[in-house]
């Protein structure tokens, strides 16, 4: 059986949107343990010319909504950026996971060889369907999440790989 483009991008996306979310409670406690606002953590970030956390989740599930929607021949659902709070956010990703969760993974496994036109700043671009999901949509999609993780733990919470990598497949063998 050959692996194919919605084996490579739906479970991940899934999985890894389930454990934004976990970084995401674990920022927030962190924040409130240290009787900060959760408006600081909103804005926090890595570096001066960088997105805040706020806007690093926005990107994060944009990338995990509006990739897998146009490999599977769908309009992406559009939200809109006006997340102020924690609870909002959450709520952020859990809408996008929901999404995620009515695409077709034979939709998208048809797309690999079918030109994507998608937003690229003020232009647009075009790439077939399987080298827009590895060389677009995945890695574009891993550097918002990384971000998201990398703000929580600059920020100071309690977050480590396994809750970046979150419930994987994973069986442990001696």
């Amino acid at each position: 059986m050959s692996y194919s483009m919605s084996q490579a991008l739906l479970p991940i996306v899934t999985i890894e949107l389930e454990a934004l979310a976990g970084v995401i409670d674990k920022a927030a406690a962190h924040a409130a343990a240290k009787k900060c606002d959760q408006s600081v953590l909103l804005g926090w970030r890595l570096a001066p010319d960088m997105f805040a956390f706020v806007r690093q989740v926005q990107v994060t599930c944009d990338q995990a909504k509006n990739g897998p929607s146009r490999l599977a021949g769908i309009d992406p659902p559009k939200f809109e950026d006006n997340e102020t709070t924690i609870e909002q956010l959450k709520a952020r990703v859990a809408k996008t996971l929901a999404h995620v969760k009515t695409l077709d993974p034979a939709a998208i496994d048809a797309s690999s060889e079918r030109d994507i036109v998608f937003p690229l700043g003020p232009k647009k671009g075009k790439m077939k369907g399987v080298d827009y999901l590895n060389h677009f949509v995945l890695p574009n999609f891993f550097f918002h999440l990384t971000a998201c993780y990398a703000i929580a733990r600059n920020f100071g919470a309690d977050v480590g790989k396994q809750d970046f990598l979150g419930k994987i497949p994973l069986t442990l063998v001696e």
